[in-house]
């Protein structure tokens, strides 16, 4: 009969040691970290618009949404920080799905995993969608110049509408990351 280390006569079982925190990795800390903020500035971007710049050149007119669609379009296209961010926010998700599954944190990897989902969604409505549109204003020419405005309708229907869903789905996945982010806080402590 075993006893317990004051003596009493009684029977301890064996300690069992603790479970220990899942291992956390600079890695996968850095990839879960920078998935979270750029997916959070691309939903800022895409709000952005939505709720200013869109309504702002509607109440416009047409050669002034033009020319500063164009505008804003060509400063977009010649950022490599924004291309970078735009990219590395897929990437990254990615990634970090991957090594938390290998991890076995299925639960945050689940949630990275449907980020990754939704914003790759976000960049399928993008390349199919929204930069067609983009290239067909640029190809209009100069705003000034410009007598044919349907491209502009097309913007105020299309391009906005598809704008709202990349907003909705970057808000999808930046919840997703942060739910993420708390379940491997709690596995890692």
């Amino acid at each position: 009969m075993n006893s317990n280390p004051a003596g009493s006569g009684y029977y301890a079982p064996p300690q069992q040691p603790a479970p220990a925190a899942a291992e956390r990795s600079k890695l996968a800390t850095a990839l879960l970290l920078v998935s979270t903020v750029l997916v959070g500035l691309m939903a800022g971007l895409f709000f952005a618009f939505d709720v200013s710049v869109m309504p702002g050149l509607a109440a416009g007119d047409d050669h002034t949404y033009v020319s500063a669609m164009q505008a804003f379009n060509e400063k977009i296209d010649g950022n490599g920080l924004f291309g970078m961010a735009f990219v590395i926010a897929l990437l990254a998700s990615a990634a970090s799905a991957v090594i938390e599954y290998r991890k076995g944190r299925r639960g945050v990897a689940i949630w990275v995993g449907a980020a990754a989902l939704a914003y790759f969604v976000v960049l399928m409505i993008t390349f199919s969608v929204n930069i067609p549109l983009n290239n067909e204003l640029a190809d209009a020419g100069d705003a000034a110049k410009l007598t044919d405005f349907s491209i502009v309708e097309k913007f105020k229907t299309t391009w906005v509408s598809t704008n709202i869903i990349r907003t909705l789905l970057c808000t999808v996945a930046l919840t997703a990351l942060s739910r993420a982010l708390i379940l491997y806080g709690r596995a890692t402590r």
